[in-house]
């Protein structure tokens, strides 16, 4: 589906207090997360994954951590990137915040089977 409207659809639940929607293509998705349980006295823990990553933070405060680069204290209105394969994280600073996250290639186990 080419559009998706937010008011016409209900996001997945990752977790308590973590939503998440998307769309895509054959070889991009975009992914918005919504996190709602901050803030959190501690990052999540690492992880790495092929998919190239760009983020935008549309909402909130985090802590964004990436092997071998200075943690970044990011706000509205900041980005990060990832390349493929390398180890990262964040840790919600804000009692909400929302993040829009694009991969290449797509994210396959995000899609239901």
């Amino acid at each position: 589906m080419p559009v998706i409207k937010s008011n016409e659809i209900k996001p997945e639940v990752i977790r308590t207090g973590v939503h998440r929607h998307f769309i895509y293509t054959n070889d991009l998705m975009t992914a918005v997360i919504d996190f709602d349980n901050g803030p959190w006295s501690e990052p999540e823990p690492f992880h790495y994954h092929v998919h190239e990553q760009t983020t935008y933070v549309a909402e909130g405060e985090i802590i964004f951590f990436c092997e071998g680069e200075p943690d970044q204290k990011l706000k509205k209105g900041d980005l990060f990137s990832v390349p493929s394969n390398k180890k990262h994280t964040i840790q919600v600073l804000s009692k909400s915040a929302r993040l829009i996250d694009s991969f290449n290639p797509v994210r396959e186990e995000f899609l239901k089977k």
